[in-house]
């Protein structure tokens, strides 16, 4: 079993660095242009399923990429929800909150990284009983989360893995180690 994992394409606050968790906001034209470069590739690849976050951005990319129509709706791939931090960018919630972390604190009213590693993992659980090539539409913020927990990090190592929008990555397993995990192309 493959994942293929697509982060959408750019929206207005994913521009601004604003947290857009379930805020459900449209791709920006230049999101729609980055999908439509992306689409070609996916179209290229074979997929046994296709699962989308809830998020209109997430499927809109879906959509644009081809998608649409074979495609179910997951809500395990939706964003991080920020809770009150919604909206905000890092550097303001740091002037209220300072040395806040996302990767250690969490969300006030929404998920915290230990809620976000239950939901990746319960995630991966129900994927590994797929078979072939998963395709899946997520979040910059879920996706890099999703990575980590794939190859056994905790949850806060996914503050590495930054996800470009309407990017491709694949996380696979080792054919001469079917229990070791891989990611074997990130941000294509």
């Amino acid at each position: 079993m493959k994942l293929c994992l697509v982060r959408h394409g750019e929206t207005a606050w994913s521009l601004s660095g604003q947290h857009t968790g379930t805020t459900d906001l449209a791709l920006t034209a230049r999101g729609e242009v980055e999908v439509r470069a992306l689409a070609p590739r996916l179209r290229n690849l074979s997929f046994t399923h296709v699962l989308v976050s809830p998020r209109l951005r997430a499927r809109q990319t879906c959509a644009l990429a081809g998608f649409g129509a074979a495609s179910q709706i997951e809500a395990d791939l939706s964003e991080w929800n920020y809770g009150h931090y919604e909206g905000l960018r890092s550097v303001d919630i740091r002037r209220d909150v300072p040395g806040w972390d996302i990767w250690r604190d969490g969300c006030p009213a929404g998920e915290s990284p230990d809620d976000i590693s239950a939901r990746a993992d319960r995630l991966i659980a129900r994927l590994d009983q797929l078979q072939g090539t998963v395709l899946l539409f997520s979040h910059g913020q879920f996706g890099a989360p999703l990575a980590a927990r794939w190859i056994g990090l905790a949850v806060a190592e996914g503050q590495h893995f930054a996800l470009h929008t309407a990017s491709m990555s694949l996380l696979g397993v080792d054919p001469h180690h079917p229990d070791r995990r891989t990611i074997e192309l990130w941000n294509a």
